[in-house]
């Protein structure tokens, strides 16, 4: 199981009671925490703390207690194990030496980014740590591959309707580019994809353009600005 956990809801001092749960007589406190509760349903598990910057300094208290012991006490008293868990924690911090330095000084990108972390976290957070890993910025051909990847899904949406998809080649690499951001990575793409093809497709689909057993083909414009939508043969 995956316990996926968005640290940008935790950035008050408060918001720790939500992880291992209120203490007796808050409000809550039958309920549990939202990450002591999951691991203690399901101790072999994947956490992923996303964006593990913007956590609140007194959630980096609670991590401690967990990488060092391997164990955390919830709101309510109980020891909730996590030595059968595996923790991973994404981070945004020095992205910005990323986009600089990765396609062409790794070292250096490596080392500034490096620099960045300490003067973010604490020497006792970071040593804790069992492995850092720094990512490259995604090259526009791995994001051509996300695409196809993305595309997947909503063909087979589609087919559950008895609709084909085609998506041409030319109309894969124009999504591409449009989803493409040097800073951000992938992310742009999905809502590329959802702005240039699932939106107007779908209302297409609900105008009945559309039937089952259609082949319904996306290709790029002859301005090659724009992608266009049809039905083929």
């Amino acid at each position: 199981a995956i316990v996926r956990i968005d640290m940008s809801e935790y950035q008050e001092k408060h918001t720790v009671a939500r992880l291992i749960g209120a203490p007796p007589g808050y409000v809550g406190y039958e309920e549990g925490g939202q990450l002591t509760e999951a691991v203690r349903r399901r101790p072999y598990c994947i956490i992923l703390f996303d964006e593990i910057e913007k956590a609140h300094a007194e959630v980096f208290n609670v991590f401690l207690q967990i990488l060092d012991d391997g164990r955390l006490t919830d709101g309510q008293g109980r020891t909730v194990d996590f030595k059968n868990a595996v923790i991973i924690m994404t981070s945004n911090l020095g992205s910005q030496w990323i986009q600089q330095y990765g396609a062409t000084d790794y070292p250096r990108m490596q080392a500034e980014v490096m620099e960045t972390l300490r003067e973010s976290f604490k020497p006792e957070f970071l040593n804790r740590v069992d492995e850092i890993v720094i990512y490259r910025a995604l090259p526009l051909e791995k994001i051509k591959e996300i695409v196809i990847i993305q595309l997947q899904s909503l063909k087979v949406r589609l087919a559950e309707k008895g609709i084909d998809l085609e998506v041409t080649d030319k109309a894969r690499e124009y999504l591409a580019r449009e989803g493409y951001d040097p800073a951000y990575g992938a992310r742009p793409l999905r809502r590329a994809l959802q702005r240039k093809i699932q939106d107007p497709l779908a209302l297409m689909l609900l105008e009945g353009k559309f039937a089952p057993g259609d082949l319904v083909q996306v290709d790029i414009s002859m301005s090659g600005d724009s992608l266009v939508i049809k039905k083929k043969g």
